[in-house]
């Protein structure tokens, strides 16, 4: 047997944070035992070693570099607790046995372990790295087991996206009350189309959402907005799963982001309006905008000058001539004033139509059972396809891609039914507050056309006559819409005695409750 004074070794002790160490020793303690060990039996020591890595994949740095010293001569041996401290894959284990093999390793030493440099030993050693091996594959596979059971329970497997949190107690996925509202107005915000990635990076910034304490990245804003997991749904091995958390956005809310985020093929820049009626008129002659400019006159007598708005057609119609002469803004004004004082409501029907109201909600109940019947039967006939596709998957009747397409389908469909159920039961009489609204609006329509504000009539104007505003011959003229039009036209004096109720009656068929009343158009 060698003496110890021809004997130099090098002690090495490794633990990672992986799972597969969880029942290992700590570094200390490891390092304690070796101590012990080497004070014990005598053992020289050229250097302790401590790496704290996986060892699950070669490359290890300060085990590479032990080798490559042993191989330089500047030791003969090394101690460790086990030999899965060495190597748990082929490689690291191979080098160990060449090594060995070469006689550059001549002793390895375990306290838990028993190793000689014979035919035997090296065997038993070889068996020693390939059961480490074997339990990390093991535990590797168990583990991916244990996340796609979990996925299929509907649970997410990973950290939680900005605006969730991972609960540790229950080893769930819970809202963040903090983050949330503010992902949800972000979304709500860029979905109107009038904010740019930038804007909603600012937000953000400003309600204390960051990055390592700067601003959230364009690209990563982006990410949030393609991300289902903010409507229930996750992505987990590029297949789309229904989610058992409770979802921030709508379906509905999603889909207008993506809409948006969809037309952005360029940066989006806000525009200034720089006159109060910029927008709302077409010309009758070519179809094209009225845009408005800016004329200043200067007058000799009174030695002042004087700077008027004037509106014009653009011309930017490449197929027709267009000849129709500028318009004040003062005229314009005028005239629209007109149209608006026409489909204003009189004081006495605001009074008896909010009364009405006002009946209808003490009296409304719940309507349209069967049509929400109908959706959860819908709902359930999806259930069942989505088991029989999967049934059809496992048994290999259909392939992964064709299975993954048809599932992302199914499950969408069942999103926007379930969320068509809870909008319904929850805005059933939802109409009152958009018809309280409208009678309000209606009334003031005539102040408001009397009056100086010209941005607030250009508001009553686009409800009342949307696009369908038009000048020809620096005349104004326009069709109001629906239930305005129905103002334009109403007699002067009506009975509101002995009428049925203003509510609007309902009617439940196959896809979605009817209004039949003309007042229900919002």
């Amino acid at each position: 047997m060698d003496s110890l004074n021809s004997q130099k070794f090098f002690l090495y002790a490794r633990k990672s944070t992986d799972v597969e160490d969880k029942q290992v020793l700590s570094i200390e303690a490891q390092v304690t035992e070796l101590r012990e060990f080497v004070r014990r039996e005598g053992f020289p020591i050229v250097e302790e070693l401590i790496e704290k890595q996986s060892a699950k994949i070669p490359g290890r740095p300060i085990f590479n570099d032990m080798l490559e010293r042993i191989e330089n001569g500047e030791a003969s041996g090394i101690i460790s607790w086990h030999p899965d401290r060495l190597a748990r894959n082929s490689i690291d284990g191979g080098k160990i046995i060449y090594l060995v093999d070469t006689g550059k390793i001549r002793f390895l030493k375990f306290p838990q372990f028993w190793f000689e440099n014979t035919p035997q030993g090296k065997f038993m050693l070889n068996i020693a790295f390939g059961q480490s091996k074997y339990f990390v594959d093991s535990l590797s596979e168990n583990t991916k087991r244990g996340l796609r059971q979990k996925v299929r329970n509907g649970e997410y497997p990973g950290k939680a996206p900005v605006g969730y949190l991972n609960d540790v107690r229950t080893k769930s996925i819970v809202i963040d009350k903090k983050t949330a509202p503010f992902i949800k107005q972000a979304f709500e915000m860029f979905a109107t189309g009038k904010y740019r990635l930038m804007d909603i990076t600012d937000f953000l910034a400003k309600h204390g959402i960051t990055t390592t304490g700067k601003k959230v990245l364009k690209n990563r804003i982006s990410k949030i907005f393609n991300n289902p997991f903010y409507y229930g749904h996750f992505r987990y091995a590029g297949e789309i799963h229904e989610g058992t958390y409770e979802p921030i956005i709508s379906r509905k809310l999603f889909e207008e982001v993506q809409n948006v985020l969809h037309k952005r093929s360029f940066p989006w820049h806000k525009v200034r309006i720089p006159k109060p009626f910029l927008g709302l008129f077409r010309c009758h002659e070519c179809g094209m905008m009225f845009t408005g400019e800016d004329k200043t006159k200067f007058y000799r007598g009174t030695n002042r000058t004087v700077t008027y708005v004037y509106y014009r057609c653009t011309k930017k119609s490449k197929t027709r001539k267009c000849h129709q002469p500028f318009i004040r803004q003062e005229k314009l004004d005028s005239q629209l004033s007109d149209l608006l004082q026409k489909v204003s409501l009189r004081q006495d029907w605001k009074e008896k139509m909010l009364l009405k109201l006002n009946e209808e909600e003490q009296n409304i109940s719940q309507s349209c059972r069967e049509f929400v019947q109908k959706i959860r039967e819908e709902i359930k006939q999806i259930n069942v396809k989505l088991q029989f596709l999967l049934d059809s998957y496992l048994d290999q009747v259909i392939e992964k891609e064709a299975y993954i397409t048809k599932k992302s389908d199914l499950l969408s469909q069942k999103k926007k039914l379930e969320e068509r159920i809870l909008s319904f039961e929850q805005t059933g009489n939802s109409w009152l507050g958009p018809m309280r609204e409208w009678v309000n609006e209606a009334s003031v329509a005539a102040s408001i056309a009397k009056g100086q504000d010209l941005g607030a009539k250009k508001v009553l104007a686009q409800k009342i006559f949307g696009s369908d505003l038009w000048i020809e011959n620096r005349m104004v003229r326009g069709e109001a819409l629906n239930h305005w039009a129905a103002l334009r036209a109403a007699p002067t004096s009506r009975n509101w005695e002995a009428q049925e109720g203003i509510e609007p009656s309902h009617s439940c068929f196959a896809d979605s409750c009817v209004s039949t009343s003309p007042l229900r158009q919002f």
